[in-house]
């Protein structure tokens, strides 16, 4: 896989937004942080650009993205936020000169359309919060994010306790994934990784518990789960019933829909839509580990 240079003092980062639209006052206090880390910002044209719900049409928003990934003064790409908007404009974009010379894109939730295309391309990514976010998170979901920028950065560890599903075990694998429902949804196209051997993480948010199993159970017949070789799951927020129950929770459903593998399994882990929201390099070898009383993902050499 491709890493993007590390960042120093200095450098540029641009913020945009490729699905839902924005006001730039809204980015005053993650701006703040930004410069207090030694980064200049550069805002994109989609920031306080509106079209409906979206941060302008779908050709600003691909401009925009376009002109972050090819300008050479810009040396990281962060996602204003998500919603929804990205799969419209991933295939207008010419990735020929970013997957040459990459630049670290950060985000989550909609951008799992962008990190897994630059999977498929051999470049990584950085799966963690929306620039939107970064004043109210966790200390730890900037760190990993600042550490990753750096290059300072070595793995997460996590608590394992209540986790009543888990799998214990060890994997090695490239790590891959991101929200379920936009995983789910560019199966069959060309932002589609190969997922063989793989540690797959997954996270949603506000979803039906029967598109929950909709979706494992699309996972589980096209094969995808027999190929991987470990399970994250992240945040499964605020998920909804129907008024007739269905009967067990994402995680039960998850753990149904993986019970027939062997492969390590963990779940609540710290990435999608919680406060503790840590970043994770897509695209990297790692070392899954699931014990006892913690979790442990390690990035291999």
């Amino acid at each position: 896989m491709n890493f993007p240079k590390y960042l120093t003092q200095g450098d540029t980062i641009a913020i945009l937004s490729t699905a839902r639209k924005i006001r730039q006052d809204e980015l005053a206090p993650s701006i703040a942080i930004i410069q207090s880390w030694g980064y200049k910002v550069q805002l994109g044209k989609t920031i306080g650009a509106s079209q409906n719900q979206f941060a302008g049409d779908d050709g600003l928003r691909s401009a925009d993205l376009q002109w972050a990934m090819d300008d050479d003064s810009i040396a990281a790409i962060w996602c204003a936020r998500g919603g929804y908007g990205t799969v419209r404009i991933v295939d207008s974009l010419d990735f020929t000169k970013f997957a040459k010379h990459p630049k670290w894109l950060i985000g989550y939730s909609d951008i799992t359309v962008l990190h897994n295309h630059l999977c498929s391309l051999g470049v990584t990514s950085i799966h963690g919060q929306m620039c939107l976010e970064l004043d109210n998170r966790t200390q730890e979901s900037r760190d990993t994010i600042r550490g990753i920028l750096s290059g300072n950065f070595k793995g997460i560890t996590h608590s394992a306790v209540g986790e009543n599903f888990r799998r214990n075990g060890e994997a090695k694998g490239i790590l891959i994934g991101g929200n379920l429902s936009v995983l789910y949804a560019i199966l069959g196209s060309t932002s589609e990784v190969d997922f063989t051997g793989k540690i797959l993480i997954i996270e949603d948010l506000d979803e039906m518990l029967y598109h929950i199993d909709r979706m494992m159970q699309n996972l589980k017949r096209r094969g995808i789960l027999a190929k991987i070789a470990g399970l994250i799951v992240g945040g499964m927020s605020d998920m909804r019933d129907n008024t007739v129950p269905y009967g067990q929770t994402a995680n039960e459903i998850i753990a149904a829909a993986v019970s027939a593998y062997s492969y390590p399994v963990c779940y609540n882990f710290p990435v999608g839509h919680v406060k503790d929201n840590r970043a994770l390099v897509m695209g990297a070898a790692v070392t899954l580990s699931v014990a006892e009383k913690e979790v442990q993902v390690t990035y291999n050499p």
